[in-house]
Order: structure tokens, then C-alpha cells, then sequence
């Protein structure tokens, strides 16, 4: 045990002088660059820069992780592809995500090491590495499925509104700012996604191209029916207001329908724990009373 605990102190100190490092290095040039820019910026105070900076100096820590990870072109354009997916869009995300599949093994292993889990079995530490590999990989892709399904739900809401402002007299390219500024609360996701349309477009990129990238970066089918459409009605010169009307109605009929499919499967899915818990418990009580009489009779006979 003694061992064990002298382990997990020197880990823990390496760790935090690692941390510490590297961020009192980054904070000293956050001070350069606000005495020599000659304004400072205002931080938060008290338990909320304290989060900040344990938050700052953990990230730091782990992308220094992944330097030592090995780089694959094709597998890091697609958890780029994967983190562009689920909203994170920094130059540090891919550093993050490739030195979290080495940071968490190692904590993990650390944990199992200092609670003395691994006398059970020296197998645990393999299973903590592999846990501590793949969920990174486990928690991004739950994320990125969940803002999938923000964005389909969100989307019918998104197109009531742009064709309020087409109908109004906006363009197509003023309805989507007009939009993105005003659902920013509301629909976080698809405001976002449309701000990066809105910005390609002002830096020069068709129209076209704008909205199927953004079709690229969602992979939502609601979505990319909607880019198909669009562009049809900017070929063919037919109504906006109108294919956004249509389109939003139908995605509406779509949920509807969804909706009253699951509540159509429900039946059938009942029955599962109907014969496996309940049916059980239902013949315990109604048989049980008559086969205790029946074991009595049959012994007071013998």
C-alpha cells in the first residue's frame, strides 16, 4: 500500500508541475502582450477564474499528450471532420482530442493503482487503457449525435422564420443573418452553423457552395434536402418563400409521423417485461395460494 501511495503522489506532482508550467508560461505572456499592448484585459474573479485557469491549464497539459501520440493523416481528418460535427471549430480540438486517448488512460491507471483495485486482477489495467483509449472517441460521437438531433428538431423553427423575413422583403442572404442573429438563444446550433454560411458568403464563396458546405458539416438529411432545394429554386428561378413553406411543412409531417411510429412500436416493445417480469409476479399471486393448499391436502391425505 505504502508503494502504491508513493506512486500516486509522484504521478500527481509530475502532473501538477507539468500544469503549472506550462500555464504560469502562458500567463506570463498574456502579461507581456497587455503591458506592451498597453491595455489589459478583465478576467473573472473569485471560483470563476479559478475554473478558467485549472480549465486552461489541463487543456495545455493534454495537448502536450499529443505530441506523443501517433499521427495518422487519414484518421485525423476524420475526428476533424468529427469535431467540426459537434461544434468545435478551434485549432486545438484535434491536439485535445488526440492527447485525451493517452491523458485518460493514464488516469485511469493511476486511479486503479492509488484505490488498490488492481490486486483483484492485473488485467483491470488493460481494461482502464482500453476504456480510457476509446472514450474520447465514445463521448465525441455522443455529442455529435446529440447536436444532430438539436438541428433536425430546431430546423422547422429556422425556416418559420426565414420566411418571415423572405416574405418581408428580405433576400435570401439578409433573411439568414436576420435569422442567426435573432435565434441565437433559441437554436444555438443552427445560428451558428448559418453565421459560418454568412461569413463564407462575404468572403467570396457562391451561394451554392456556402450551403452545401454547410449540408458537409451538419450530415443531417433534413439538412441536406433543404441545400437541394434551395439550389433548385435558385436555378430554376422559382419562390423562396414558398420552398421554404413547403419544405417546413414537410419536415413537420416527417416528425409527426416519427412520433406516431414510436408510439406504434410501444406495443410490441411491452411486451418484453410484460412476459418477463409482470406475467410472473401475476401467476406467483394467483396460482401460488392454490398450490400451497393443494401441497397441504396432498400431504394431510398421505
Amino acid at each position: 500500500m505504502g508503494v502504491a501511495v508513493f506512486a500516486f503522489i509522484v504521478i500527481f506532482l509530475l502532473f501538477g508541475s507539468a500544469g503549472l508550467i506550462l500555464f504560469y508560461r502562458e500567463a506570463m505572456l498574456q502579461r507581456i502582450a497587455s503591458v506592451t499592448s498597453g491595455r489589459g484585459e478583465r478576467k473573472p474573479k473569485g471560483i470563476v477564474s479559478t475554473i478558467h485557469q485549472t480549465g486552461l491549464s489541463l487543456s495545455v497539459v493534454v495537448e502536450q499528450f499529443e505530441k506523443v501520440m501517433p499521427k495518422n493523416e487519414r484518421d485525423i481528418s476524420s475526428a476533424r471532420q468529427k469535431l467540426i460535427r459537434a461544434g468545435f471549430r478551434g485549432e486545438s480540438a484535434i491536439k485535445i482530442l488526440q492527447g485525451s486517448k493517452l491523458f485518460v488512460p493514464v488516469v485511469l491507471c493511476a486511479i486503479l493503482l492509488v484505490t488498490g483495485a488492481w490486486r483483484f486482477s492485473s488485467f483491470l489495467f488493460l481494461v482502464a487503457a482500453g476504456i480510457g483509449y476509446l472514450a474520447p472517441d465514445m463521448w465525441l460521437r455522443r455529442r455529435v449525435v446529440l447536436r444532430q438531433r438539436r438541428i433536425r428538431r430546431g430546423l422547422p423553427d429556422v425556416l418559420d422564420l426565414m420566411i418571415i423575413c423572405v416574405e418581408a422583403g428580405l433576400s435570401l442572404d439578409q433573411a439568414t443573418i436576420r435569422t442567426s442573429q435573432e435565434l441565437r438563444l433559441a437554436q444555438p446550433d443552427l445560428s451558428d452553423e448559418l453565421g459560418v454560411v454568412v461569413l463564407e458568403q462575404a468572403a467570396g464563396k457562391p451561394r451554392a457552395e456556402a450551403w452545401k458546405g454547410l449540408a458537409d458539416r451538419t450530415d443531417v438529411d433534413s439538412i441536406r434536402n433543404l441545400v437541394s432545394v434551395l439550389v433548385q429554386a435558385e436555378k430554376f428561378g422559382t419562390s423562396i418563400a414558398r420552398t421554404l413553406r413547403i419544405h417546413s411543412d414537410t419536415l413537420r409531417t416527417e416528425r409527426r409521423q416519427q412520433i406516431e411510429e414510436q408510439a406504434a412500436k410501444t406495443t410490441v416493445k411491452l411486451v418484453f417485461p410484460l412476459v418477463l417480469f409482470i406475467f410472473p409476479s401475476i401467476f406467483l399471486v394467483t396460482l401460488g395460494p392454490a398450490m400451497i393448499k393443494m401441497s397441504q391436502f396432498f400431504h394431510n391425505f398421505k
